[in-house]
């Protein structure tokens, strides 16, 4: 629901599917994205510079209170499975806005990857925030 016609964290949900299924780490509290390019400058013999952009995937983070040790224990398996020999499968992210106007929009991330930046600080009276990023190869529009 927006606030005074502006977007507000609350406007999104995310849903992580992973190989095995949906993925549930806990409260989500931040989530950020972006796109990733290569521009590139083409000079030409008439002098005049010309700029080329080459989309590059996309990439971000989100935050999480851990309230278990479900972070954890995937980037566990997926680290045993590294020292198996074992491929890592990718994930898809999907991105749903409830726009100031009512409308729903949603996106999906394909070909997702997902690192464990921050696995927490432990401190008396404090909860642990836990942060992963993933880079994807792709985002497209659903809804």
């Amino acid at each position: 629901m927006s606030v005074n016609g502006f977007s507000v964290g609350r406007d999104i949900s995310l849903d992580i599917v992973g190989p095995d299924g949906p993925l549930r780490f806990g409260l989500i509290t931040s989530f950020t994205t972006k796109p990733d390019m290569v521009d590139h400058k083409v000079k030409g013999l008439d002098g005049i510079t010309q700029h080329v952009r080459f989309y590059d995937g996309w990439s971000g983070s989100f935050e999480i209170e851990r309230q278990g040790s479900m972070v954890d224990d995937y980037f566990a398996q997926l680290e045993a499975d590294y020292y198996a020999g074992k491929s890592e499968s990718n994930c898809t992210l999907t991105e749903t806005i409830t726009e100031t106007s009512g409308a729903v929009s949603q996106y999906r991330y394909l070909g997702v990857l997902l690192k464990l930046d921050d696995a927490g600080a432990w401190k008396g009276d404090s909860t642990v925030k836990q942060k992963i990023a993933f880079m994807a190869s792709r985002r497209e529009k659903v809804a």
